[in-house]
């Protein structure tokens, strides 16, 4: 009866047999789990070639030639497109949430609106979504109030400028709520209940101080009344 070896002795493995087969074994996921990403090589491969451009080029005064320096002029260029490679992916992202945007964009909402659609965001735990629908409802409030002249494109920071000059004793405090905001959705800082609690408290502040309207051709600038004092 023929052995194991003697079928092995028969039935040779070919060289070229034995390197695919070896090769179909190195392919299976359980040899590929550490192998680095092509990002991870490529930066690697820079780094070797950046490297390399370093312990290569020789000191600027040793020649004469001039190709010291050029070395060093490929290595700044490098380091400046890297920089700016940077410099444009973050832009890129701040561009998603510009601090020039206006904080009202629906011309029809009311401030009762943006009162429910924080209350319902706050019951969800969305914070960042309750404090930006709160800082609304105080702009689309004081604007129905006439406290405010109704002004498409007014960002945050310029309804704490004008608002703090209509009602300086709460000045401080609408500052504080757009910092929050600003800093929520501008810094990329987490929303906090605390931080929606301080926003609604500016707008029930707000909405209990007595302003004086503007006058009806809008012409008085904010914060002024008719002998230049607060409009109260």
């Amino acid at each position: 009866m023929p052995t194991l070896l003697d079928s092995a002795a028969l039935d040779p493995v070919g060289r070229d047999e034995a390197r695919e087969m070896a090769r179909r074994e190195l392919e299976k996921q359980v040899y590929q789990r550490d192998k680095p990403s092509w990002l991870q090589r490529t930066w690697d491969d820079f780094s070797e070639w950046l490297q390399d451009l370093f312990n290569g080029s020789p000191a600027p005064d040793t020649q004469g030639s001039g190709s010291g320096w050029a070395s060093i002029v490929v290595i700044i260029v490098v380091v400046l497109i890297a920089v700016a490679i940077v410099a444009w992916l973050m832009r890129g992202r701040r561009n998603l949430r510009s601090r020039n945007d206006p904080l009202l964009e629906d011309e029809t909402s009311t401030a009762l609106d943006h009162r429910d659609a924080a209350e319902r965001h706050a019951a969800a735990g969305q914070w960042a979504e309750a404090i930006r629908e709160r800082l609304r409802a105080i702009a689309r409030d004081l604007e129905e109030r006439a406290v405010l002249a109704a002004r498409p494109g007014r960002t945050a920071d310029e309804l704490a400028q004008e608002t703090g000059e209509a009602v300086p004793e709460l000045a401080e405090d609408l500052r504080v709520a757009v910092r929050i905001f600003d800093d929520v959705w501008y810094g990329d800082r987490p929303g906090t209940a605390e931080g929606y609690a301080q926003v609604k408290d500016v707008d029930e502040k707000l909405r209990a101080a007595k302003p004086k309207p503007l006058e009806a051709d809008d012409l008085m600038p904010a914060g002024a009344g008719e002998d230049g004092g607060p409009r109260w």
